[in-house]
Formats: structure tokens, sequence, C-alpha cells
């Protein structure tokens, strides 16, 4: 089975997911950013794709830098690197045989260069509708875990059940 890699052009989804744009134009850049990288990384957990952010030192000026937010690699071109020619150079060297890479970007220009290196492209807003889906999924199966019983929620061998059993029934013949 193949890896798979979702590399995302950060500055062009949050201009491409209304919520987040919504910040950006509220001059709340860093709390898109933030909003951003919580919501893929929730979405990371979910699919189980590592995934790595690009931002454009543009707005962030300094050197170059790789953290770790959360689950989430977060990249930072340097200054006269944009994020497009950066997600360009990762996508190609990283597409092979045991690694699918995905690109999460609406550039056009840029999903056409990525398509060429043998890399599946996902526009962005695509990439918020599964971001999405993923967390009414998540919704679903924690308030179905939460109403079962606790009995179901804990799993026991057959003999600590029986123990248990036992001890129960010693309690309530004792009331």
């Amino acid at each position: 089975m193949k890896k798979e890699l979702l590399i995302v052009d950060g500055y062009n989804v949050i201009g491409s997911w209304p919520h987040l744009n919504q910040l950006k134009l509220k001059d709340q850049l860093p709390e898109a950013r933030d909003q951003l990288l919580w919501d893929l990384s929730e979405y990371q957990k979910y699919s189980g794709k590592k995934i790595i952010v690009v931002f454009d030192a543009m707005y962030v000026p300094g050197n170059a830098r790789t953290v770790q937010v959360k689950n989430i690699n977060v990249v930072w071109t340097s200054k006269n690197e944009t994020a497009d020619s950066y997600i360009e150079t990762l996508a190609t060297k990283e597409q092979s045989l045991f690694t699918q890479v995905e690109v999460a970007t609406s550039d056009h220009a840029e999903q056409w260069t990525i398509f060429s290196a043998g890399a599946l492209r996902i526009p962005a807003p695509e990439l918020l509708r599964s971001v999405r889906r993923a967390k009414v999924e998540i919704k679903q199966v924690t308030k179905t875990y939460h109403q079962r019983p606790l009995g179901n929620r804990i799993n026991f061998n057959e003999t600590e059940a029986q123990k248990l059993r036992d001890l129960y029934q010693r309690l309530n013949q004792d009331q």
C-alpha cells in the first residue's frame, strides 16, 4: 500500500476557504494560519495521510524553516523562494512507486505542473469538503461511542469479565 502525502499551499488555501479568508481580510492572518493547521491536524488523524503545509516567506520574513505543529509539518520558504516552487520541487522528489503525492491548491498553473510530475491535484474547495466530511464522521463515531453503555466500551478478557460479574453479584446480594 502506498503512503499518502498531502502537500498544502497554505496561503492559497487560506484565500480559498471562506472562514479563513474572512480572518485574513480582517488582518487576522496568524489566526487564519492557526485555524488551518488545526483543521488539517484533525483531518490528518482521520485520514492517516502525512501532511506538509507550505507558507511563502512574503508574510513572515525570516529564514526558511520547518517546524512540527501538532502532527503537521509546516514549512516556511526562504525570502527568495515561492511556496509554488518549493511545492513543485517537493512533489517531484516525493512522488514514487511507494508514495502518492496530492497537492492542495487552487492555483491552476501549479496544478498542471504538479500533475505533470505524477502527483495528484486537489482544489482547495474540494479539500475543505473532505475536511468537513471527516469532522462530521468523527462526531458521529464519538457520539455513538459515548452512547454505548460503559460496560461495552471497556474490553476485558473473559476471566476478568467473569470476576467482575461475580463481584457484582456478591455486592448485590449484600444489599
